[in-house]
């Protein structure tokens, strides 16, 4: 366990900065944070409005909300969130609110190329679903990135109930996802995932209703850590 100091106050952090205890938050933990999460000019209203809705859902919800309904309901594009919170909505936002997406799981232990090409290896690949094992965590994120491939994404984004079958555009971020993680050694964030693919949050939320980490990213076999 990691601490972090701001104010004369200490908190317990992991490794990634996320507080330990989302009880242990208070607006001086998000404070001494926004440095570290390149906000240099401190938190303006617009900041405080977001996270304070972020713990507010969560309070009500048991579940950090989406993205999706972050920027909707405090009339966001996601270039107004890129701006507020330039590291990303998990790794900005919800880590200044003292939350991670872990903790939408909090109370509820237990559930959770060519287009051409890929749309024909999804029908093909229909039969062999049940024929692989694939090593995940409580969550259903793949442990191990490398052991991904199509039958994966077809499998989840089946227990996932997306509509109808992977089509093109769900390939196309898939892909960007696994190329940029294989190149960087990081998760692209949202913004940079609607900017590559030039799109906007709604229709990322058509394609990924369950979020961009629970949906997206969980489906291309890759994790924010």
């Amino acid at each position: 366990m990691n601490t972090f100091a701001f104010k004369n106050k200490t908190y317990n952090v992991d490794s990634n900065g996320y507080l330990i205890d989302y009880e242990q938050w208070d607006e001086n933990f998000a404070e001494g944070m926004a440095p570290e999460v390149q906000i240099i000019k401190g938190l303006s209203e617009e900041h405080w409005k977001v996270i304070r809705f972020i713990r507010d859902s969560f309070k009500q919800t048991g579940e950090v909300p989406l993205v999706y309904k972050t920027c909707k309901s405090n009339g966001l594009f996601s270039k107004d969130l890129k701006r507020l919170f330039p590291t990303g909505y998990l790794r900005g936002a919800c880590l200044l609110a003292g939350i991670t997406y872990k903790e939408r799981l909090v109370n509820y232990f237990g559930e959770e190329g060519s287009g051409p090409r890929f749309v024909a290896a999804s029908k093909e690949a229909r039969p062999q679903l049940e024929e692989t094992t694939y090593r995940v965590d409580v969550r259903g994120f793949l442990l191990d990135p490398t052991e991904w491939d199509q039958r994966f994404a077809i499998h989840k984004a089946h227990d996932m109930k997306i509509p109808g079958e992977l089509i093109d555009k769900h390939w196309k971020i898939i892909h960007f996802l696994r190329d940029s993680f294989a190149k960087n050694g990081v998760v692209p964030t949202v913004y940079e995932t609607c900017e590559a693919n030039q799109i906007e949050l709604d229709e990322l939320e058509r394609l990924f209703p369950d979020g961009y980490h629970r949906g997206a990213i969980k489906i291309s076999g890759l994790r924010v850590r």
